[in-house]
Parts: structure tokens; sequence; C-alpha cells
């Protein structure tokens, strides 16, 4: 194995299988990885691109460790991902090489037949992939066979773990990991395989918040494949004449895509659904073979999986046009190319998605479809900046700079507090409230919540009925706690809201949720095919469906993602410096400069105030969190004013009554989050929300969506020019 110095510390069952495989050399990261996961003495966070060889990294060593330490009657190695899909594909990929070892891989999700879990309950061995929400099924319906069954348990590994971080599922996974180190009385080492983001320590902070043992990082020093970008623009005519946009953007999709297989990334279910039919419907009109299909959270598990399969075999060509489902690391094979429909949700996001493109030393090509509105006489001041272009740019120029948003800090997550606080008093029976609180917050990763806080919190949840206190102390569920905790829906800690299912001759294809009825007669486009409503079965959740000519996207719901502090500061940048990518089209280039003289006409490179008849806008170029929490303060002092994409318009009102208005504020109490959160109407956000009191509800928030010091520092700014 060349020069490989760790090679021959593993197990020789793991070395026949390397040299089955006919690898010359181990990657970089796996080289580096096999002495801190041999020695089990620290967390380790793998961080490397798509298909860089970071399962192997984890897994090469720790299969050694469990099969040399011959491990019996207990899990040595637990997986955990985020996608059940993830766990279908770990399973195929770990099959061989456990083969050799004598090792049995047992994948554990709603989907896996009783007969392979019952096999694993009667002798738990091996290596278990799971997902965390049947994890915290164990715990509650199986916690004694859970303290037998990882007895034994070597390493914790958590795939696409930067899918976690700063998510209300990523604190339900940090609590499920403190919980069964507690359970078994001992630190198991975590082993976090991630994407490349900016700012690893505090990655490996949110591996283990309490950082009980020290973690090592690796980061993968393999030059990365080139990148080849373009970005073509579109522009919406304001006269409504024809072509539309839309049939423009799919016209030049399919003469782009078709022939090669490609991911299409549509950033909603609903647009995701329309591009596919049109995609689909230029197929047919053409006489070719479809070679478009739609793959999001609401299709049925089938057609997901038969497309998944199709682009995994690469017989024909494929593309699946996409929301973030296949962002993550589920084995596709090669695609040609990315194409983002839109702007992209994040940084990291893109860079995510673009690993799935440039394999096997072949270029990375990612092609962006952006359209903007036509400018008319009557245009809004914000379309003539070309926004979305410019941040587009931003994002691509932050990428190439490998400079990612970093996770939010700061958050109290109390919607999974409820949800692990019931958790773990059903798991044991009864807890007393100090012993809760030692498990939850002070050691684990609720860490912002005092006991004071805390107090405060069980009351809430006390007279919700929630949870009872018996005559000796012990917190125990309630009537309602019981009935929560019964449900299945219970294990996820983010909404899973109702849903109705699809159905066409008998075959499911998915669903749509409770609070987007579809109507009999209903035309609509799902799974990338026209169909209409025969039927709606309020009592059975089901909606029979039949093919049809016409048809539109059923509303899926859902939020848009807020954009970080640095996306906006490199926009300000890219339009300062007025240089124009060399990767942008002919229509592109235009609508980008036109963006650009815009800015420099109305003088925004040397003020970040603009008065427009009775309107002045104010650009602080900074994230959501921020200038939300300028536009509430502003509001708070009396003006209207309102954020839209990071400018803040504010109506009926002149440039010297902002600065009049600002030096208010500033002059008077900084307010908290807290305060400004109790300005919102509605801040219920996540699953368990309702569940707590406005005042604690407003805490987490207030912390989650207002940044104070950042809008401070700012509004101090716009008062001093």
């Amino acid at each position: 194995m060349g020069k490989s110095q760790g090679f021959n510390r593993l197990h020789k069952g793991v070395q026949r299988w390397v040299w089955k495989q006919k690898w010359t050399t181990l990657r970089d990261i796996q080289e580096r990885a096999i002495e801190p996961i041999l020695s089990a003495d620290c967390d380790l966070v793998i961080s490397a691109s798509t298909a860089a060889g970071k399962t192997e990294a984890a897994f090469l060593p720790a299969c050694s460790r469990i099969a040399e330490l011959a491990v019996d009657n207990s899990i040595g190695i637990l997986y955990i991902s985020p996608l059940k899909a993830l766990i279908n594909d770990q399973y195929r990929r770990l099959e061989s090489l456990c083969e050799i070892l004598n090792i049995p891989v047992t994948p554990w999700h709603g989907d896996v037949s009783q007969s392979i879990k019952d096999k694993q309950r009667k002798n738990p061995h091996g290596i278990l992939l799971i997902t965390p929400e049947s994890l915290e099924s164990l715990f509650l319906n199986q916690s004694s066979w859970c303290s037998r069954a990882f007895d034994g348990l070597s390493h914790i590994v958590i795939d696409e773990f930067h899918a976690f971080l700063g998510t209300e599922r990523g604190c339900q996974l940090q609590s499920l990991m403190h919980r069964l180190e507690f359970l078994l009385d001992r630190t198991v080492p975590r082993i976090a395989l991630s994407a490349t983001l900016d700012n690893m320590q505090q990655v490996a902070q949110s591996l283990r918040p309490n950082g009980v043992i020290p973690c090592e990082i690796i980061e993968s020093t393999a030059s990365p494949s080139d990148l080849k970008v373009q970005l073509r623009g579109y522009l919406a005519r304001a006269s409504g004449e024809e072509p539309p946009v839309f049939g423009l953007v799919a016209d030049d999709l399919y003469a782009i895509l078709r022939g090669m297989s490609h991911l299409v990334f549509a950033n909603s279910r609903g647009r995701t659904e329309e591009l596919a039919a049109a995609l689909s419907d230029r197929c047919k009109q053409n006489g070719v073979p479809n070679e478009f299909f739609p793959h999001h959270g609401s299709l049925s598990k089938e057609i997901r999986e038969s497309l998944e399969a199709r682009l995994q075999e690469e017989r024909f060509p494929t593309t699946a046009v996409c929301t973030m489902t296949l962002e993550l690391g589920i084995d596709i094979g090669s695609v040609d190319s990315i194409a983002q429909v839109t702007a992209p949700h994040s940084v990291a996001s893109l860079r995510q998605r673009l690993g799935r493109s440039g394999r096997r030393d072949k270029a990375a090509v990612l092609r962006l479809f952006i359209t903007e509105n036509e400018i008319t006489a009557k245009s809004h001041l914000l379309d003539r900046l070309r926004l979305e272009t410019v941040q587009c740019i931003a994002m691509i120029n932050l990428l190439l700079a490998k400079k990612y948003e970093s996770p939010p800090a700061g958050q109290y997550h109390f919607s999974t507090l409820v949800q692990q606080t019931l958790s773990v008093i059903g798991q044991y029976g009864g807890v007393r409230a100090d012993q809760l609180w030692s498990l939850l917050c002070d050691t684990g990763p609720f860490s912002l919540v005092d006991r004071q806080l805390f107090v405060e919190f069980l009351r809430a949840l006390g007279g919700q009925e929630l949870i009872s206190q018996t005559n000796d102390g012990q917190l125990i569920l309630g009537h309602k706690g019981e009935n929560l905790v019964g449900h299945f829906t219970f294990y996820t800690a983010f909404n899973t809201p109702e849903e109705y299912r699809l159905e066409c001759d008998g075959r499911i294809l998915g669903t749509v949720p409770f609070d987007s009825p579809l109507m009999i007669g209903q035309l609509i486009i799902f799974a990338g095919r026209r169909w209409q409503v025969l039927q709606v079965d309020s009592e059975k959740k089901l909606i029979i469906l039949k093919r049809a000519a016409g048809g539109e996207p059923p509303s899926f719901g859902g939020r848009g993602l807020m954009i970080d502090d640095r996306v906006r500061q490199e926009m300000l940048r890219v339009y300062r410096q007025r240089n124009t990518p060399i990767y942008l089209d002919k229509e592109a280039k235009s609508i980008f400069s036109e963006g650009i003289d815009n800015f420099h006409i109305l003088g925004l490179d040397k003020t970040d105030t603009l008065q427009s008849g009775n309107t002045l806008y104010v650009f602080p170029w900074c994230g959501d969190r921020a200038a939300n929490t300028i536009t509430a303060l502003l509001r708070g002092a009396g003006l209207t004013a309102n954020n839209d994409g990071g400018i803040i318009e504010v109506r009926n009102c002149s440039i010297n009554h902002f600065h009049r208005t600002t030096g208010v504020i500033l002059n008077g109490p900084k307010p908290t989050h807290f305060e400004l959160a109790n300005e919102v109407q509605d801040t219920i956000v996540e699953k368990h929300d309702p569940l707590l009191s406005k005042e604690i509800r407003n805490l987490g928030y207030g912390a989650r969506f207002f940044d104070v010091d950042g809008a401070w520092k700012l509004l101090s700014h716009f008062y001093n020019q």
C-alpha cells in the first residue's frame, strides 16, 4: 500500500478488502483518520467534499477496532444518518467489507422489516445504521435493551453532520448521544462526517458541546476538481408577451441537458414539479424518451428510489429535478453537471450540491438559470439593482474563496427541549427536576437554560397537563403527555403535518399536506405528470387521481432560509468593484451591467440611504437577522418599515426623520431579543412551540431571528454619517 503507515495497523481482514478494491494508496483523510480512531481517545471531525472517501475513512479503522476487540453481544458501531435513503446506501457500501470481517450490518428505520430488527434485538452485534427518530423510539420503548445492546459500543459515527447544525433535529441528535453516554455511564468517541465548512472548530464544538474529551479535525488536503461555471440570465417581460420566461428557461434546460445525466436544483417542491413536467412535455413533443424526473420529499419512496437507481445504473441519460433531497450524500453515481434555477439557499448548500459533479478527475460543472424582471418606468427600485443575479455572483465568489456560512450559535431550541424532557421522563418512568436539568442542560446540549429558567419551563409543561409531580417529587407524564409521547409522530423534532396520500390505480404517488386541500375536479402536477382529482376521502386521508392534460403543482408549504451577513457584504463588494464575471452569458451580462450601473447612478457607492418620493430605502448590507432587528427597532419607534431581501423600506419617511429616529433609538435603552420578540404577533415556528408559555417561546424566537448587537452597530453607523 505504497508509503502508507496506517495501513499496516488495520485488521488483516480490512487490509484484504482494501486490496480487493485494487486501491494503490489510501486517500489523505483515510490515512490520517486511522490512528485517532484506533486509539479511541478523542472525537473526530472528518471534513471533505462528496465522494472524497469519508465513509471509508471512518469505517476502515472503526471496523478494524471492533474486529480486533471481538466485541460480542453488543453493537460495536452506531451510525446515525439524517436520511433513510442514506442508510440503505451505506448498508450496500459496507456489506462487502463487513462480510470479510464477519460483522453484521443492520439498517434500522421505519421501512426495515420487523424480522431484521428482531434478529438484532435477540443478538445485538456489529454495526447499527439508524436515524435520530428511530434511536429516540428505542430509548423510549426499549431502554433496558439499549443499555445491554450498546454496552460494548466503540464509536458513534454521524453522517452528513453539517445537515444537523443549528437545527432542532441537530439538537435532538446531540441530546440522544449524551443520553446514550449517560445510560452507559461512559464516554463514547464520536466521528462526524461533514462537508467542508468555514469554521471547523465550531463544528467540533457542536459535535460535543460539553467538550469532555478533545476533538481532532481532519480536513482533506486533496486538490478539488476544476470548476466550470455559467450564469444564464433571463428577463421576465413586463408586457407578459410570449414566450413567457419560464418557457425560455425550460427550453434551455432541455437543449443543454438532454442526452446526459444532471441534477437540477429548483429550491421548492412546487417549482420542481413544474419544471419536471415542462421538460417531460418537451421530450414527448419531440418524440424522444423522457429523461427528466422530479425528486422531493413528498413523493413516494418507490418513485424516489426508482429515480436514484436509474442514476446509479448510468444506463440511460437521466436528469433529476430536485429539492434538497439529493443534496446529501446518497450514492447516485456521477452526474455531468449541476443546474441551479433561482439563487441557492446558501454558499454551504451550493458547495454540497456542486460535490455531486466533477468526480473521476472531471471538472465540476455548475450552471445557474436566473430570472429578473424587465426594467420599465414603473419598476420597483430593488428590481433595478438586479439583487438575485448579484447574490448568485457573491455566493460563487465566496464558494471559490472557501468561505461558508457558520452554523447559528446562541439558540435555545425550546421546542426540542420539550420533546427531550418528555422523552427522558417516558424512558425512566419518573425523574426529579434536578436530574432532568443536570442531564439535559447542565451537561447536555441545552446549556443556555439555567436552573430558574428550567423551573419556569417545567411549570409551563405542567400547566399544559403534559407532566405532573408525585408526592415524593418525581416528575411523571401527565395525561396529555402520555398521549403525545405514545404517538409515532413524537419521535421527530421537526414539524410533521398531517398529509393526504395521492393514489392512482392503486399506486401511491406521494403526499400533500392537510393545509393545502385539493378539490374534486382540480388539475394538478405531481411526480412530473398531470392529474385530475377524482375523489377526496377525508376519513382515509386519501386522494384518488386520474391522468389529465393540464394542471399546476399543489402548495407544499415551507419557509425560506435566512441569508448570512457575509453574503450581503460580498454583494456590496461586487457592486463597488464593477468587475463583470467571465462566466455570464450575454443576457446575464446585460442584466448585471444594469444592476451595477444603477447602483452607482443612485449613489449607493457613497451612501447607505436613498430617498425615492416619500419612501426611504436603507441599505445595511447585512444578513437577515440584523436586518430583521433594524426593521423591528424602526417599527417600535413608530416608522412603517419592512425588510425586503436585506433592503429596508421605510414609507412616509425622510432622511432627516430617519436620522432623528435612529438617534432616539440609540439614546434609549438597548432592547433584548426577548423584548423585540414580544412585539411579534406570531412566534410559533417549531413543532412544540404551541406547548410553551408565550414568555419562553418569545425568548427562543428572539435569539433565533434577531441580532441586537449587529443591528445596534449598524444604526450607530447610520446615525454618525
